[in-house]
């Protein structure tokens, strides 16, 4: 659980697992203000549903930053100690490889950040490893970067959560 210090906490889990939810919940048991950090870019209908959800559960308190790939910029940016949520990290993912960016200077670059934050810092993402191997050379290649991805960060992190229907089992 994130503390007023620094800390760095990774939950991850499936689609509609709990993850926002949980990842929300131990920022909001810190004293307010709190940074969200989103990644997401609305480009259906449908996401902008999402983004609305998500920004309907968050009250007072909460300062949104949009950064779909700048993540280390908005997390350093950060005033020192504040509790900071990222949601979610598959997004940015997939945002680098639109974007073709160097994907392992990204990952190097995030996880210097989690070890310079101040703060505690909550980073939320998809574990999509966990089924079926992708029929297409790009699916392939994103399920084996957000593999890479959680390692490294699980690594630097002091905390890790794996969401199952709803529930949090602590790993880490």
């Amino acid at each position: 659980m994130p503390s007023p210090t620094r800390s760095v906490t990774l939950v991850l889990g499936g689609a509609r697992s709990g993850k926002s939810r949980h990842a929300e919940s131990l920022i909001e048991a810190l004293p307010a203000p709190w940074r969200y950090v989103a990644t997401a870019q609305a480009y259906d209908d449908e996401m902008r549903a999402r983004i609305a959800e998500h920004r309907g559960r968050r009250g007072a308190g909460w300062q949104t930053v949009d950064a779909p790939i700048d993540l280390v910029g908005a997390i350093a940016g950060a005033p020192a100690g504040t509790p900071v949520l990222v949601d979610c990290l598959t997004l940015w993912l997939t945002n680098l490889i639109l974007a073709e960016a160097d994907i392992a200077a990204a990952r190097a670059a995030l996880a210097e950040a989690c070890r310079r934050t101040t703060g505690p810092l909550v980073l939320v993402s998809n574990e999509v490893g966990l089924g079926i191997v992708p029929d297409n050379a790009l699916a392939r290649r994103f399920r084996d970067e957000a593999g890479r991805l959680h390692q490294e960060l699980a690594d630097v992190a002091t905390h890790v959560v794996f969401m199952v229907a709803g529930l949090p089992m602590i790993v880490k």
